[in-house]
């Protein structure tokens, strides 16, 4: 399998050859899935923000104005692109801008500051940025300026304005260096003809690492991205009548697709943006938006527990909430359903793809003890010892997974890759685990100097 970009680590043709059979994988890419969801969706609501709405035909409308816009500016196929926006809905529309034009979004966590965005910059040989020109204190559009005076790729800045704001740095603008600014609001050009692409190329770079290594980015191609967004929607029955609220960061692999946006609007629903997880505000856009599932960490949990007795809002749409980033701590699993009245489904998930899921149907003691199972059957686990031997079930090990969503190796990191993942592929998570005699797995914590 030909992949689209330098520096990535395809899967053998037997695995591929597997995942077709078994129809995991079905040769759709992202963007053009989008067309099809505003064909059967058109008139329903596909993102509300503040009040905003919009709905599936006028999202694909924005993302064909604005693939055609970048054109127009220079972007070309296999580009890659820094994409550092909040939970907006102009982060879903330039993510699947980009990858209709044939760009590689790079997802920046809005958190990212300058020693960040620079390496994924250098790494990537990014030639373009979008993100807000400020945003909570911080000049995101200097620090893009700083980047592109240090090198030759990045030429090409846009920024976003919330409504009602106008940007410090004005309109259209060329600077010493020969970097162009834009609003992004002004990428807007008459549709074209659109862009054959596979479905096994990639889709978007994701980034992972914990604060103290400088991020590494995961390549995910259309194909797997699609099957575990779709296959994560079916495991908890989501509909066009769900309303996903993504509270966590929209850049996070939790919101992102687990089944998070991409899963929500594969099946019609509604996705509700929220910019802040603070939560007498989530509360509020729960009630008024009746909210039906939505993610959160275990930090965001409880601060919605503790407010839980002086808020009045009403919860009642509200069906599941997933719990993920970290095992939550058992007392903390255990109001969340009787409090919040609804159910609760634990998630261990990375941005390199493996995603363990307690199931609906699940005892109540497995959702509270355990992160759940493989999402896929055709996952492959393994709980290896310190000489990556396999130990028996109930003893603890580090977790090594492959399968049809999970990399087989990070992008232009050759070093990682020689420690991360076993020479017949298995992803080496650095997470240490046990399963029980159900295969149910439990993780327990994190092996030091292994990634």
């Amino acid at each position: 399998m030909a992949s689209m970009l330098a520096g990535c680590t395809p899967w053998p043709e037997e695995f591929v050859d597997r995942y077709w059979a078994a129809g995991h994988w079905r040769g759709n890419t992202l963007d053009n899935l989008l067309r099809g969801w505003a064909v059967r969706y058109g008139p329903r609501t596909a993102l509300v923000h503040d009040g905003t709405r919009v709905t599936y035909a006028r999202l694909n409308r924005r993302v064909d104005r604005m693939a055609a816009g970048f054109r127009l500016r220079g972007l070309r196929p296999g580009q890659r692109v820094l994409v550092q926006l909040p939970n907006v809905p102009e982060f879903v529309i330039t993510v699947f801008a980009l990858m209709r034009v044939g760009a590689v979004p790079v997802f920046c966590p809005v958190s990212y500051r300058a020693p960040e965005v620079s390496h994924l910059a250098r790494v990537t040989e990014a030639v373009g940025y979008v993100g807000p020109s400020t945003y909570q204190g911080f000049d995101h559009t200097a620090t893009a300026a700083d980047i592109a005076a240090q090198g030759p790729f990045l030429r090409r800045v846009f920024t976003f304005e919330a409504p009602g704001t106008s940007s410090p740095y004005g309109g259209m603008s060329t600077d010493p260096s020969g970097c162009h600014y834009f609003p992004l609001d002004s990428i807007d050009a008459p549709p074209e003809r659109a862009l054959a692409q596979s479905a096994d190329q990639v889709a978007f770079l994701l980034p992972c690492g914990d604060t103290t290594d400088a991020p590494r980015l995961v390549p995910r191609t259309h194909n797997d991205y699609v099957y575990q967004a779709r296959a994560a929607a079916e495991l908890v029955s989501l509909t066009e009548d769900d309303v996903y609220l993504a509270v966590l960061p929209a850049e996070s692999h939790l919101a992102f697709g687990c089944p998070g946006i991409v899963g929500t609007l594969s099946v019609g629903g509604a996705v509700v943006l929220v910019e802040d997880p603070e939560p007498a505000e989530c509360l509020e856009v729960i009630a008024r938006e009746r909210v039906t599932i939505t993610s959160v960490t275990p930090a965001v949990a409880q601060s919605w527990l503790d407010v839980l007795p002086t808020d009045r809002a009403d919860l009642s749409t509200l069906r599941l909430v997933q719990i993920g980033g970290a095992p939550p701590h058992r007392a903390t699993a255990g109001r969340m359903g009787p409090e919040l009245g609804c159910r609760l489904q634990q998630v261990f998930g990375m941005a390199e793809g493996p995603l363990a899921l307690t199931r609906p149907a699940d005892p109540d003691e497995t959702v509270l003890t355990t992160q759940g199972r493989p999402l896929s059957p055709d996952d492959e686990i393994r709980v290896a010892d310190a000489d990556g031997k396999d130990v028996p079930d109930g003893e603890p090990g580090e977790l090594l997974v492959r399968g049809p969503y999970t990399s087989r190796g990070y992008y232009r990191a050759p070093g990682h890759n020689a420690r991360s993942f076993t020479p017949d592929g298995y992803f080496r998570t650095g997470h240490l685990a046990r399963r029980t005699p159900d295969g149910d797995l439990v993780v327990t914590g994190r092996l030091k100097d292994v990634r």
